[in-house]
């Protein structure tokens, strides 16, 4: 073995590998990654085999040591992670967040309202996508971008924000989120926090449990209108004229 990178495992030549396969399968057999090289180029990784649910614990391990072991993890290791994974997460302030499957009762709202942004939105410029959608979120003074999936999404600066890879780097106009038990906290403080000091210009919360919108409008960096809608009242965006959610027709009749 002619050297050990302890962030990327041992690091050998083709040449070597073919000469030593069965030692380093073995190496890899015991949880360490074998990387080859070929002209002093690195050109393979050799990974131990984990099924998704080992995957799952390994980076659910790691995500709660985040949170409650008071590390923080930064923006370049969050992506390192996140890529290496086929689980669903967020980084909000340095913090690692899995998130876990939608109910129901989620995906019917989230059903309907796609159905009533889509139909605004039609043959305008700006788009409406839904979750799963990463979206990078630069705070205003604070270096390390947060990295998450809104519910509901419009974004109006596709243009020169979309990566070769067809990433979307730009910065929505308006984000939706809709509360669960278990997002309740995260959505209706960090998520407010965040998308307030990114140049979000408005964010709706919708809490099934109380059957009301809360819609925010932003102005440079803070809180310029707020306002609870409730059953029999009509939800309407103050930056798209016209874009509005019938709260009766919104909850009805859920599962």
């Amino acid at each position: 073995m002619q050297s050990i990178n302890y962030q990327e495992g041992v690091v050998i030549t083709a040449t070597e590998l073919k000469q030593n396969l069965g030692k380093y399968l073995d190496y890899v057999e015991e949880q360490n990654d074998v990387v080859i090289t070929k002209n002093g180029n690195k050109i393979a990784r050799i990974t131990p085999y984990v099924t998704d649910i080992e995957q799952y614990f390994v980076v659910r391990e790691k995500a709660l040591d985040y949170q409650y072991g008071g590390k923080k993890v930064s923006y370049e290791e969050f992506m390192e992670i996140y890529e290496k994974s086929t689980l669903r997460m967020e980084l909000i302030n340095g913090e690692i967040y899995l998130l876990s499957s939608p109910s129901i009762g989620h995906q019917e709202i989230l059903g309907r309202l796609h159905l009533f942004f889509s139909e605004y939105f039609k043959e305008k410029k700006c788009k409406v996508f839904l979750a799963p959608f990463d979206v990078h979120f630069r705070k205003k003074d604070i270096k390390e971008p947060d990295v998450m999936q809104p519910d509901v999404l419009v974004a109006c600066d596709l243009k020169n924000n979309v990566t070769e890879k067809g990433r979307y780097m730009g910065t929505p106009a308006l984000v939706l989120e809709i509360l669960s038990d278990s997002t309740r906290s995260k959505d209706m403080i960090d998520k407010l926090n965040t998308y307030r000091l990114s140049d979000v210009r408005e964010y709706w919360i919708i809490d099934p449990r109380q059957e009301q919108v809360m819609v925010y409008n932003f102005d440079d960096s803070e809180i310029g209108r707020f306002k609870v809608c409730e059953k029999g009242d009509v939800a309407q965006s103050h930056l798209f004229k016209g874009l509005s959610v019938d709260i009766t027709d919104l909850f009805y009749d859920l599962f």
